[in-house]
């Protein structure tokens, strides 16, 4: 059966292909395979310039002919690596015969076994695989998360002095500005993102078990580690971590992700908010002509944005946590676990990037309900108590915070008239009285 949107299993890609597709340049299977090929190519450059005694010919025109592989490499190649591997059964050594056999045919016979001197498999996944991540972050994952904070950003301040009755706990409680409570959202996934920054790209670089053993071994006057370090640093511009077992620790990784588990976390906490203020009516939702909103119902818009977006990023979180727990847990000095976890990494990724782009439509689509607003506040004017009791206070008039207490529960209907009439039987002067009843809920917003 030939793949295509409607026979595939996983949603991301069938229905949501069109979403994610840019990802397949850092998570497909032909991906992975190129950026080993990128690895492979790039050491094969590092052994020659450092330089080791028979690969002192090699110069920038051959450096050019040989990088050409990877930049160069199609679909057609990558099949051919997956031929080999029907052989070898093992896919990093199917890699090194395919560039052995390029090597041929750039007539580099004689240079043949310096390609994967030394190493390890894993010395190849474990650059690769943080390469092909660190890339997807960069180009991909950043920016359309810097799409969403920038939409959040423009409604915060288009709502700044949007004043809105807020809910703690459910109930009404002291008014906020609509505004105020989106750049909540802002801050957070700002604070997130700034740390995301932070957490350093990790590749174990360094033989069977992390030694430099086949190295050393073969030659002793060379400073492996310095070597292995600058490779992966400079060439590669990754993290160095040494001394490792013969695989990445992958703390880092599980850092990059339970970061990225937090970002979602946030998103969902926005999506539920939006998905509330639109069930109270305080937004309406602008849509296509032709759309449909219920299948039954016609009146209906539902907030099918906001809870696509919710199923994604759990979606994604679920991996994430999983990513995060095991990667780090490896029986000695390895185990297969890693490898097989490490195909699904693209996983998470894609469920978030349609979380983020649901997100966004959603937020797109949301016209702001002001009367709705309005008649929210103008409803609960028991919210100002707090106001006027903490205004007693600082006049020391005796027990405010139970004078109020009466009056809100004893009153089934609170209004502007009642807390005029409250204030009025105050035994305070008139400076005081006239302060007091200029407190609304529409202005008893904070800062």
């Amino acid at each position: 059966m030939e793949l295509s949107p409607l026979n595939a299993i996983s949603p991301i890609d069938g229905r949501y292909r069109n979403k994610v597709e840019n990802l397949a340049r850092f998570f497909s299977e032909e991906a992975l395979i190129r950026y080993r090929v990128l690895v492979e190519i790039e050491y094969f450059i590092a052994l020659c310039e450092t330089p080791l005694p028979q690969l002192r010919e090699f110069d920038h025109a051959l450096f050019k002919s040989l990088r050409a592989i990877y930049e160069n490499f199609t679909p057609v190649d990558a099949q051919s690596i997956k031929e080999i591997e029907r052989t070898t059964n093992h896919d990093v050594k199917a890699v090194e015969y395919f560039i052995k056999e390029q090597f041929d045919a750039l007539n580099l016979q004689q240079y043949k076994e310096f390609i994967h001197f030394g190493l390890t498999s894993q010395d190849i996944n474990n650059t690769a695989i943080p390469l092909s991540i660190k890339q997807a972050v960069e180009q991909e994952y950043i920016p359309q998360l810097n799409q969403v904070i920038e939409k959040l950003e423009t409604l915060s301040r288009e709502w700044a002095m949007v004043p809105m009755l807020a809910r703690t706990h459910g109930q009404p409680a002291s008014p906020t500005r609509l505004g105020k409570e989106i750049e909540v959202f802002v801050v957070r996934l700002r604070t997130q993102a700034s740390w995301l920054t932070q957490i350093p790209y990790a590749a174990k670089f360094g033989g069977a078990t992390g030694n430099f053993n086949a190295h050393k071994v073969a030659y002793p006057g060379i400073d492996w580690k310095e070597f292995g370090t600058s490779f992966v640093e400079n060439k590669l511009g990754l993290h160095h971590s040494f001394p490792t077992t013969q695989i990445e620790h992958y703390d880092q990784m599980a850092a990059l992700f339970d970061t990225m588990k937090r970002i979602n976390t946030i998103l969902i906490d926005l999506d539920r908010d939006i998905w509330t203020y639109i069930s109270m009516d305080y937004f309406k939702q602008r849509i296509k002509k032709g759309e449909v909103g219920s299948s039954a119902m016609p009146h209906k818009v539902n907030p099918i944005d906001f809870e696509n977006s919710e199923g994604n990023l759990g979606i994604a979180n679920a991996i994430l946590e999983h990513l995060a727990a095991k990667l780090p847990v490896s029986r000695l000095q390895r185990d297969l676990t890693d490898s097989t976890v490490l195909r699904n990494v693209g996983v998470p990724f894609a469920h978030a990037s349609i979380g983020f782009q649901a997100t966004l439509k959603g937020l797109g689509k949301l016209l702001l309900n002001a009367d709705r607003f309005e008649s929210d506040l103008e409803n609960n004017w028991a919210v100002v108590a707090e106001a006027i009791q903490t205004i007693l206070r600082r006049e020391g008039y005796p027990n405010p915070y139970e004078a109020l207490k009466g009056l809100t529960r004893t009153n089934s209907r609170i209004n502007k008239e009642t807390i005029a009439e409250f204030i009025d039987t105050l035994e305070v002067n008139e400076d005081i009285r006239r302060e007091l009843k200029q407190i609304s809920p529409s202005n008893y917003t904070g800062i």
